[in-house]
C-alpha cells in the first residue's frame, strides 16, 4: 500500500511525468508485478476508491504512514482513472 501511495506522490509532485512512466519504472526498475501493469494500472483495475479505503483502514490500525496522498483521495472521490478507457 505504501509503495503505491509513494508512486502517486511522485506523480502528484511532478517527479514522474505520467502514470505510464511510473508503471514502466516500477515494473522494470524495482520488480513491481508485471501482470498488474504497474501501480497506476493496478489502481485503475482495483479502483482507487477501494484502494484508498484499504489504506484508511491500515492508517487506523498502524498510523499515519498509511495516509493516502491527496492525489489518490481526489481520484477516489471523483472516480477518475489514470488511463483513459480504450475506445472501440
Amino acid at each position: 500500500a505504501r509503495f503505491v501511495n509513494e508512486a502517486a506522490v511522485c506523480l502528484q509532485d511532478g517527479i514522474i511525468a505520467s502514470p505510464r512512466d511510473g508503471d514502466l519504472a516500477a515494473v522494470f526498475g524495482i520488480g513491481f508485478l508485471p501482470f498488474a501493469g504497474g501501480p497506476f494500472r493496478m489502481l485503475d483495475a482495483v479502483g482507487t476508491a477501494a484502494y484508498v479505503d484499504k489504506m484508511l483502514k491500515l492508517k487506523d490500525r498502524y498510523g499515519d504512514r498509511f495516509e493516502p496522498c491527496p492525489l489518490l483521495k481526489d481520484y477516489a472521490k471523483s472516480g477518475k482513472k489514470f488511463y483513459a478507457p480504450a475506445s472501440s
